[in-house]
């Protein structure tokens, strides 16, 4: 057997020490990293009623959402603002949830909108709800909404962007929708915030771009109608 040159074996000595296993090592712990829980939407919380204030909810998609805690700001003091707590989507989905977003209490003034969804184009090339349903799921929810003694107003669904959206989809015509809910609406005497009118001439400023949804701006002019319809409402 040869032999190693002692001045190899020390240079060695080190590395064959790391090598060998520490028998009171503790075997390597596992670190497990656990993802925070998205704190929730503060717009879907449920708000205190501050007694002797008119009860006023608020029906509608993520554009509802984005102008609900200005209105509620605007208010502050002379109404209850609250909304349902979700995202209300397409015309099918208030028909199976309005009796569950009314709850038990009392409302002096509903504001509500569907359409955007409605009239959303899905993979087969099909409306989410086509006009002749929209307009059977329209009159189906106001006839429950007067049962509740509510005033109502309606508002009409804003506009789309022409061009290519993010995130990529398309939608049928917002006036074809609009023209059905405002004829359902004047047969049930039911009022109209013009949501559309209010922000069509600047929509450009007023919209982000590409996209549906507004910036800071564009959900400041929806809440200052939004009010204006509410306190006329309020007012009678």
């Amino acid at each position: 057997m040869k032999t190693l040159p002692l001045g190899l074996l020390l240079a060695l000595a080190p590395f064959a020490q790391s090598a060998e296993a520490d028998p009171a090592a503790k075997p390597a712990e596992r670190v497990t990293v656990t993802a925070k829980a998205k704190a929730p939407n503060t717009v879907m919380l449920p708000i205190l009623d501050v007694a002797g204030l008119p009860r006023v909810l608020l029906i509608g998609d993520s554009i509802s959402i984005g102008y609900t805690l200005p209105v509620r700001k605007l208010l502050a003091g002379k109404a209850n603002v609250h909304r349902i707590p979700t995202n209300g989507g397409p015309t099918k989905n208030g028909t199976a949830n309005l009796t569950k977003w009314l709850g038990d209490g009392k409302w002096d003034v509903i504001h509500f909108n569907f359409g955007l969804h409605d009239l959303r184009h899905m993979d087969d090339g099909s409306r989410q709800v086509e006009p002749a349903d929209y307009e059977r799921n329209l009159r189906s929810l106001v006839a429950d909404l007067k049962k509740t003694g509510a005033k109502l107003i309606f508002a009409t669904t804003t506009p789309v962007p022409e061009g290519k959206l993010t995130p990529p989809r398309t939608f049928g015509d917002v006036a074809t929708y609009n023209e059905i809910a405002l004829k359902v609406m004047k047969e049930n005497g039911v009022a109209i915030d013009d949501l559309n009118t209010a922000v069509a001439p600047e929509i450009a400023k007023l919209q982000n771009p590409h996209d549906v949804h507004y910036n800071a701006a564009g959900y400041e002019v929806l809440a200052q109608a939004v009010v204006k319809a509410l306190q006329k409402e309020l007012g009678k």
